[in-house]
């Protein structure tokens, strides 16, 4: 067993680039990556909890016979001639899809990719994190103390831009490694698979009433109550995408609820209240009040409803009561899979998805064979290769009648 300790990385390769800031820049950079050969390692920073948005405030990449790149999306925000002429080179990210809609949005679109962070759950790896792989899989230790900062500071700091440089330093070199591992493992197909699912994939709808994503809503029982959150929410939105700060910044989440739970009469109610007195101004105080009011003057018929429109089965804590077979189905189902995850050595939740398990569970097919079975799970979303793998311990599932004995 190998037992050295990992070697810090310190410095990219080819030192800290300049940051790419100008037309020109950025027309030498794509030309360089165009010429350059095998793979594209891409990472994206944003400004979370600083900024409004996700927009990416960096971008990171690095190829064979290209070196690195740092550009700054602030003053080229049109990347699209990057990405075109990446198109149809493989791009390695980690954990893609936190920085693809980002990167959708500045015009960088891949046509095919590597995601490290998947594979890394594919392959049965404890911990996926960045600097967690490139640590146990190729020993090199990667310096993360810059993962939080506000990306939209400039001029950006020279240890900030050598943190964003070193994260695509080995990038493709874990991808490498990860592809090898997976070939070992029988499970380089199912990879493939599960990065053209996301590759193909469209951009994600509009969040329907993302104002109940509020944290702490649940608290929050009578709708005139929710209204009062609904309010708050917007008008706190409003104001952050105005002056372009997290809306956390603007107003907490607790507050919020706490305002809702309270229905303060006045500002000086309102400025009792934790979140709203301290350092806030009376204006301040007024438009939140004003807020609170609009919501405690609407209609019955203009208040929203309690818990969100459901598009699926209902709870599960519920189906013993309503269903008792499905209730029966779905406990038989999550043990099956659980035990076939543990076997392939990968997490439940990517070889099937849990709310394709509870819509099969609770509305399975006539026959519940495995032309039957495999074809629902596809209709779900299900790739191939879990269809190959999990229909035949649903089908099983399936076909149970009563509830498990306690």
């Amino acid at each position: 067993m190998d037992t050295k300790a990992p070697i810090p990385l310190l410095e990219p390769r080819g030192g800290i680039p300049p940051v790419v800031a100008d037309a020109d820049a950025l027309a030498r950079v794509t030309a360089a990556f165009a010429a350059g050969s095998g793979p594209v390692a891409i990472d994206a920073e944003r400004a979370s909890g600083y900024r409004y948005g996700q927009r990416a405030y960096l971008v990171q990449l690095r190829r064979e016979g290209a070196g690195t790149a740092l550009i700054d999306p602030a003053a080229c925000p049109d990347l699209s001639g990057l990405g075109q002429a990446l198109s149809g080179v493989e791009w390695v990210l980690h954990a893609a899809t936190q920085d693809l809609p980002c990167l959708r949005e500045i015009g960088m679109v891949p046509t095919t990719l590597f995601d490290t962070e998947l594979a890394g759950r594919l392959a049965g790896f404890p911990r996926v994190g960045l600097g967690a792989m490139v640590e146990s899989v190729l020993g090199f230790t990667l310096e993360k103390g810059h993962s939080a900062v506000d990306w939209s500071t400039r001029p950006l700091p020279e240890p900030w831009l050598r943190y964003a440089a070193l994260d695509v330093e080995l990038l493709v070199d874990l991808r490498d490694a990860l592809e090898k591992e997976l070939d070992r493992q029988g499970k380089l197909e199912w990879a493939l698979q599960e990065f053209a699912a996301i590759a193909s994939a469209p951009p994600p709808e509009p969040r329907k009433d993302p104002w109940r994503r509020t944290s702490g809503v649940h608290k929050v029982r009578r709708r005139r109550q929710l209204a009062v959150v609904r309010e708050l929410w917007q008008t706190r939105d409003r104001i952050a995408r105005r002056r372009d700060v997290s809306p956390g910044k603007v107003l907490s989440d607790a507050a919020i609820v706490q305002a809702a739970l309270s229905l303060p009469a006045d500002v000086h109610a309102l400025a009792a209240l934790n979140g709203f007195g301290y350092r806030m101004g009376r204006r301040q105080l007024e438009q939140w009040q004003a807020a609170i009011d609009r919501a405690r003057d609407l209609d019955d018929s203009e208040l929203p409803q309690p818990g969100q429109p459901v598009t699926g089965p209902p709870p599960p804590r519920t189906w013993a009561d309503k269903n008792p077979a499905a209730a029966a189905r779905l406990s038989a189902a999550k043990s099956a899979v659980s035990a076939l995850a543990e076997r392939l050595s990968l997490p439940q939740e990517n070889l099937i998805a849990p709310d394709t398990v509870r819509r099969l569970c609770w509305e399975p097919p006539r026959k519940a064979d495995l032309d039957s079975v495999g074809a629902a799970l596809t209709a779900y979303g299900a790739r191939p290769w879990q269809v190959e793998q999990v229909a035949p311990v649903l089908v099983d599932a399936l076909s149970v009648k009563d509830a498990p004995s306690s």
